[in-house]
């Protein structure tokens, strides 16, 4: 692909850290979007409320959507998704936890061509 083909498409990366001060309310919010799900058929329901119940990442993982970062943006449409959510340990003081990655730390990626 040219680069004109490619330059319609932006990889956006956003790196939150959260505090879970609430994982009763995180857990029984999760909870009502696992009921009011249609699509999730009951034996999986029973499973993702035992899994939110006792995992504050796997409740954000259900109550969190990358669409909705992007739905009112003008001119854009989600192409692909993913997200993960876990469990950390967090140290704010940590080098390691810097915004300002000015070492290229998304590996993974292959250098910007123009």
């Amino acid at each position: 692909m040219s680069t004109s083909e490619t330059s319609r498409y932006v990889r956006l990366r956003i790196d939150l850290v959260l505090e879970i001060d609430g994982p009763a309310e995180l857990a029984d919010a999760a909870a009502v979007r696992i009921d009011a799900d249609p699509a999730l058929p009951e034996e999986e329901r029973a499973h993702a409320r035992a899994a939110v119940a006792e995992d504050s990442a796997e409740a954000l993982a259900y109550l969190v959507e990358p669409f909705d970062v992007v739905a009112t943006v003008p001119g854009v449409e989600v192409a692909q998704a993913s997200w993960s959510s876990e469990e950390i340990e967090y140290d704010p003081d940590a080098m390691e936890w810097e915004l300002d990655d000015e070492d290229g730390g998304w590996e993974d990626d292959e250098p910007n061509r123009t």
